[in-house]
């Protein structure tokens, strides 16, 4: 197959799959094709292998959180003690993205595989220096117990023709001092939310080989034991509760049924919950429970979301999602979305009823930009979802109503069609941190005054 193939390829297996738990950009499809030299498109194609075998007509980019309660009004916003507003411009430390954790900002760009940045001041505190080079798709993904949990590429070395070598690392940095504690090779360059994740006790990683999952010493990167499926499955993974959990089914295009396991933390262990019809596809999670996606007849038509307990309680529901969408979040029991004409709905996977459709309220990205928006976000204690679009446009609606409650505007430049920057708005207590590309702005907003 040739490389302009590959890449066409891989537009499409990307452009007709939701990408678990990762916030899934809205530029993924074309910051997989656009990387300078095999390096980094072996890093994307890593993570088109990782989810080919989805055929999901939706692209969802799948988060999780808590549910606002819907009887509340929405609150005015408190700013957590020792915050000012702060914009910072972070060159090479946060173009790949954030994350929040107390009052720590934990950031990637391409010239820091991990910086931290007090939430309070923007003040950069230490910062991880990349190996070899550092313009993916990743951003650190979890912290814990004092440990921080990102990506960087295996090795530094360059090959003959200039490209730097393919590979992989999981890392653990100190999260008080930055110093890196332990790395681990992962089997391809996946750095998808499929690639690791946080159980109770562990780090449960895609490693050593493509078909094992692994669950690692959260401290030493020590290996506790081990889960391999057989040849000829496909098996995705979830995290319920701290308990890891797998959607298994055959490898082929239109498999008979899958299967949902359950994985004991302490030893791997392995207990078949349910077994479901159809292909079904892991989506994302809301509280406790995953969430599949699969065809409403053996005809292919129609789509269908379904939830998984760890007790193997179901519920199923048609898909309110038809085409793509600029951007979507999970969160509590609700599917958030926005489509490219600009309207959000939020969906409740508890009854299968869309709570309401409205205006986002935010500058729709244009068609020749590489981006859609951000990934709402959403203020539980407010009832307050936010959107933020790659123009700097900023808005507050009421999740209960989708009533606009707040707008605002930041200064980060204009959006450019030859950058696939993908913005995120995230929470800080009631306090927003807006980043596109290295500009970062933290601000309050006047909800409910």
């Amino acid at each position: 197959m040739t490389k302009e193939r590959v890449e066409e390829k891989v537009r499409e297996t990307l452009r007709a799959v939701p990408l678990d738990h990762v916030q899934a950009p809205g530029d993924l499809v074309e910051t997989v094709v656009r990387r300078r030299g095999r390096r980094r498109f072996s890093q994307a194609a890593g993570a088109a292998v990782a989810v080919a075998a989805i055929s999901v007509a939706a692209v969802l980019g799948i988060g999780g959180g808590g549910a606002a309660d819907q009887d509340r009004p929405v609150r005015p916003a408190a700013p957590p003690d020792g915050w000012q507003p702060w914009q910072s411009g972070a060159p090479g430390a946060s173009e790949r993205g954030c994350l929040v954790d107390g009052s720590a900002l934990y950031c990637s760009g391409s010239a820091y595989d991990v910086a931290k940045f007090d939430a309070n001041t923007g003040e950069r505190l230490w910062r991880v220096a990349v190996n070899g080079e550092g313009d993916g798709i990743d951003h650190p993904f979890a912290v814990r117990d004092g440990v921080v949990y990102a990506y960087r590429n295996h090795t530094a070395q360059k090959e003959p023709d200039g490209d730097y070598m393919g590979g992989t690392d999981l890392m653990a940095v100190d999260a008080d001092n930055g110093d890196v504690l332990w790395a681990v090779e992962m089997p391809q360059d996946d750095r998808t939310g499929q690639a690791a994740m946080l159980m109770d006790g562990a780090v449960l990683a895609n490693t050593p080989s493509l078909r094992t999952m692994s669950a690692l010493d959260p401290l030493t990167g020590e290996e506790k034991w081990n889960y391999t499926w057989d040849k000829g499955v496909a098996c995705q993974r979830a995290v319920l509760s701290g308990v890891p959990h797998l959607l298994c089914r055959q490898d082929v295009e239109r498999p008979d049924e899958a299967e949902v396991i359950r994985l004991d933390p302490a030893t791997g262990d392995a207990t078949k919950v349910l077994t479901l019809p159809g292909g079904q596809q892991l989506v994302g999670t809301s509280r406790d429970r995953m969430v599949l996606a699969g065809t409403a007849d053996a005809g292919g038509r129609g789509m269908v979301l379904t939830t998984v307990s760890g007790s193997g309680e179901t519920a199923s529901h048609p898909s309110p999602i038809e085409g793509e969408v600029a951007n979507s979040d999970i969160v509590g029991d609700h599917l958030i979305t926005v489509s490219w004409e600009g309207e959000a709905a939020v969906f409740s996977l508890t009854t299968g009823k869309t709570l309401w459709t409205a205006p986002v309220g935010v500058e729709m990205p244009r068609d020749e930009l590489l981006t859609g928006i951000a990934s709402p976000a959403v203020s539980a204690k407010q009832g307050v979802v936010y959107f933020f679009s790659p123009a700097g446009d900023l808005s507050g609606l009421d999740l209960r109503s989708g009533e606009q409650v707040w707008r605002g505007h930041v200064d980060i430049g204009e959006p450019r069609a030859d950058v696939a920057a993908t913005p995120q708005v995230l929470l800080y207590g009631n306090v927003l941190v807006a980043r596109n590309g290295s500009e970062i702005v933290s601000l309050l907003p006047r909800t409910g005054d």
